[in-house]
């Protein structure tokens, strides 16, 4: 690479000031306009947020760099380019820590002796964020490029502030910004539950987050086990105007049939046995807020229309008690089944159901998700890195296809327990715990998913001993059977056998426990 003349560079990057550009291209030209004034492997953009440094863009580093989030105390190098108002060069053989070491492409060991750059970002005078170079080579940046970063570093905010002022513009852009600082306030700690992505289908979502989230609709989402549906639920209370109220939640499949009622409306003393005092339900607790009902397809059919009758009236009785509470709550619900089957079948009301699906939602797939699962991997590997005192935690080159190439049936939260044993399996298999851990293919132990459509393996007859059986008994020993089978071959992991019986988990627990099997 040759060095390019200062104002060569700096004329196009000037012109785009007043153009409007999609965010990603108005920051991967200010890092190919560096890259050019400054020779150099890799380039990357990191916005401050709060304790963190986010990506926003980078060239020349692993893809899954744009998921990660570097807490700035866990980095030495970074926390010192912040310090400093002015770039900072760090010696070629400086003994901190990158956080880049086995992200740069092309390099698979320690940067032991590398040339390393960087600069705070100010906006109006407030921190704002770094620009970060690497070379392999040392001896690569000499004094004189100080001075060119520092310059640089007065037009990189201008094109950031340019950039920043076009998205107030966009509602769409300033809808998604507005989520983003309302759901981190409202979950209580920064980045900690993000909604990561960049695919069509995840813009799509964020688009629809951004939409209904600044209404009083009730929402139904639906999606597969472990998508996201918690995730996207409290994204859409944090848009909303009841940000600043409570976010109340209830998993509907987690409790007994007798115990559902009174956890949503309450209940006074003497209500049943064990109601020792007066309680409020969750309705009442989320007065003025949000409430989010999780597996809403699993509550009974009796608590359907008395569910039914609070999100038509506001009104809501304690379970024991002719009083009338009046609530002001937003309802919003999750499924993992097909609802409208549901009803079709008889377990789910029909008026409940158009009630719920004012507004239907759809969580898309991990596996529709491209690229995407790369992103949310890296952001899963910085916080193993961390948990386990890493240097540097990694994806060998295999192991990101397999990534990519896998179906992922358990979607993202498959991805995240993957993600943690395959660590862990690694650490366990270099005990001299090297500074760069890299996670191979092999670790990952993924073995292709079963197609969405199989049909699990059942008994072809009934047993013989159901002879003389109410078909109440005969059935439940032909259920007995087709779980104890499906356990043996899945070597007791229910999970497993919930997807292959086509059962939610939770429903599969609560048969086994009547059947006697757990």
């Amino acid at each position: 690479m040759t060095a390019t003349t200062p104002l060569a560079i700096f004329t196009p990057l000037m012109a785009d000031l007043s153009r409007e550009l999609p965010e990603q291209e108005r920051y991967q030209r200010l890092l190919q306009a560096l890259q050019q004034l400054l020779p150099c492997e890799a380039v990357a953009l990191l916005r401050l947020d709060g304790e963190f440094l986010v990506p926003l863009s980078v060239i020349g580093l692993s893809a899954d760099t744009l998921g990660r989030r570097f807490k700035v105390s866990e980095h030495p190098r970074l926390e010192q380019l912040l310090a400093s108002r002015a770039p900072t060069r760090f010696p070629a053989d400086s003994e901190l820590p990158d956080p880049y070491d086995g992200l740069v492409e092309g390099h698979q060991g320690h940067l032991e002796v590398h040339d390393c750059l960087g600069c705070p970002l100010y906006l109006q005078d407030q921190l704002w964020g770094l620009l970060t170079l690497d070379a392999l080579d040392a001896g690569s940046f000499g004094s004189v490029e100080l001075d060119q970063l520092g310059a640089f570093a007065s037009l990189a905010a201008a094109t950031v502030m340019a950039g920043e002022r076009i998205k107030l513009l966009t509602r769409k852009v300033e809808d998604e910004r507005r989520i983003a600082e309302a759901y981190k306030q409202a979950a209580g700690q920064q980045l900690s539950r993000e909604l990561i992505g960049s695919s069509p289908a995840h813009r799509t979502l964020l688009g629809e987050v951004a939409l209904v989230g600044d209404s009083e609709l009730t929402v139904l989402i639906s999606g597969e086990t472990g998508v996201g549906k918690e995730l996207v639920a409290e994204a859409i209370h944090a848009a909303s105007p009841r940000a600043g109220q409570p976010l109340i939640s209830l998993n509907c499949a987690a409790l007994p049939d007798s115990l559902v009622e009174s956890e949503l409306f309450g209940h006074v003393r003497g209500a049943f046995t064990g109601a020792l005092s007066e309680r409020s339900g969750k309705f009442e607790l989320a007065d003025g807020g949000t409430l989010f009902l999780d597996e809403v397809g699993e509550l009974p059919l009796t608590v359907q229309a008395k569910l039914l009758r609070v999100l038509q009236s506001g009104q809501l009785q304690r379970l024991g008690s002719d009083r009338e509470h009046r609530v002001d709550v937003r309802v919003l619900a999750a499924t993992n089944r097909d609802l409208a089957e549901e009803v079709r079948a008889g377990r789910f009301r029909a008026d409940l159901y158009h009630r719920l699906s004012v507004y239907p939602l759809r969580v898309p797939a991990l596996r529709e998700r491209g690229r995407d699962v790369l992103l949310l991997a890296g952001y899963f590997l910085e916080q193993n890195r961390a948990r386990m005192g890493l240097r540097s935690l990694r994806l060998g080159a295999a192991a990101q296809k397999e990534l990519l190439a896998y179906d992922w049936p358990g979607n993202v939260r498959e991805l995240e327990h993957l993600i943690g044993r395959a660590a862990l399996k690694s650490l366990a298999l270099n005990p001299e715990r090297p500074r760069i851990l890299t996670i191979e293919a092999a670790a990952l132990d993924l073995a292709p998913a079963a197609p969405a459509t199989a049909t699990p393996a059942l008994p072809s007859a009934a047993p013989a001993s159901a002879a003389g059986l109410s078909l109440r008994d005969a059935v439940d020993q032909y259920q007995r059977q087709v779980i104890g089978e499906a356990l043996t071959r899945h070597q007791q992991q229910w999970a497993t056998v919930a997807r292959e019986l086509g059962l939610d988990r939770a429903n599969l627990s609560r048969l086994a426990k009547r059947l006697g099997l757990k």
